[in-house]
């Protein structure tokens, strides 16, 4: 593998760890904080909200060579995950949480435009699957073990590792990623909005942001669910999650393959669209526990399925855009992830149980997966 890409793939290990092992150790951070599940999911809410907002700023940082603003933002990876292992209370760690998702979106945007610059031609959808395995790794090893970890030890030493991993980003950045300038320049933000008059990008941008909200839905409610329906203990909760993480790590590996063979909107569409035979199903058999160790395991792959192939494919469809078209699906996904943790928590809130956020996932996944199927019928099948 390209020296450079393991270091891109480092960061977003730092990043997986971030948001993803939230969902694992939920109810280990509502105990210690004191607070109630619903109120500890507003910590995945803040999270993706500084996703969003660091996304947008990214616009002001369009003139610095790329590698710069990686290094930047590893940095950031590295202090918010930091202030969130120190937090010393519920607010405090809301702020936290906002400040280590400001990097997020920004660093998988830069980091995808880096990526594809670093691919042989013709392999940049798997560059930048190799860039997104560190996320799926993190969920094979960081979030199972930072769940085992908080339930033996302290919820505060997964941030903690996230924080070191940032860290260590930022130096094999620096060592490694090769000199690239700028992204070209006009000088007027306005040019960078013009590929946002075709409709691709829309398709793009909306099947991503009510595609993935669907299904994250179920998954930010896991640790509840499996715990407190399925009768899992908490300790099952490190080798679930483990499988979770193959899963995802699966799914990203299989998109990238099937994106060189067939168009990448007709495999993020299949991807996606699977969900809709796979969530109603974890209602089904919500108390069946090897059914919800497949269910877990299937779901986690659609989810991370149609990453890769959607965020080579924005980089293509927003030329002269290119920061605003990666700030932008960033956007989509978080601002999405935001909205799942909110309907998820209010279906709970209103007494209609852990299964409930799954099926309220359903209709979003449905619209998500017809507007990426759109693009594949109405644009890149004619291409």
């Amino acid at each position: 593998m390209n020296k450079a890409l393991f270091a891109l793939s480092l960061g977003t290990f730092a990043l997986g760890i971030s948001e993803f092992v939230m969902m694992g150790i939920l109810v280990n951070i509502a105990d210690g904080l004191d607070v109630t599940i619903t109120a500890a999911g507003r910590l995945i809410s803040a999270y993706a909200t500084g996703v969003c907002v660091g996304a947008v700023l990214l616009l002001m940082l369009r003139r610095m060579p790329l590698g710069s603003m990686m290094m930047m933002l590893a940095g950031v990876i590295c202090a918010g995950n930091l202030l969130a292992a120190a937090a010393p209370g519920y607010h405090s760690m809301l702020a936290a949480r906002f400040i280590s998702g400001l990097p997020h979106g920004a660093y998988f945007g830069v980091g995808a435009i880096v990526a594809r610059k670093l691919a042989a031609p013709g392999r940049e959808v798997q560059a930048v699957s190799i860039m997104i395995a560190g996320m799926t790794v993190a969920n094979l090893i960081g979030v199972p073990l930072g769940t085992w970890v908080a339930e033996t030890v302290s919820w505060r030493i997964a941030f903690l590792a996230a924080g070191i991993s940032g860290g260590v980003t930022l130096l094999l950045l620096r060592l490694w990623l090769p000199r690239f300038a700028p992204l070209p320049d006009s000088g007027r933000l306005s040019s960078q909005f013009s590929f946002l008059k075709t409709l691709p990008p829309w398709l793009i941008f909306g099947g991503v942001f009510i595609g993935q909200s669907g299904i994250y839905c179920w998954y930010s409610y896991i640790d509840p669910l499996l715990t407190r329906v399925s009768g899992f203990s908490y300790a099952s909760l490190s080798w679930i999650m483990l499988l979770a993480g193959l899963g995802m790590f699966g799914g990203n590996l299989l998109a990238g393959p099937l994106a060189r063979r067939f168009k990448p909107s007709l495999v993020a569409g299949c991807m996606q669209a699977s969900a809709l035979v796979l969530l109603p199903l974890i209602s089904v058999f919500a108390t069946n526990q090897p059914a919800m160790v497949a269910l877990t395991f299937l779901c986690a792959a659609a989810m991370f399925g149609s990453g890769s192939p959607l965020q080579s494919s924005i980089v293509g469809y927003s030329r002269g855009g290119e920061l605003l078209g990666a700030a932008l699906i960033q956007i989509a996904y978080n601002a999405g992830n935001a909205i799942a943790a909110a309907v998820g928590g209010s279906v709970i809130a209103a007494g209609r149980g852990y299964t409930a956020p799954a099926i309220a996932g359903i209709p979003f996944v449905a619209v998500g997966s017809v507007l990426i199927f759109i693009l594949y019928f109405r644009r890149e099948r004619r291409g």
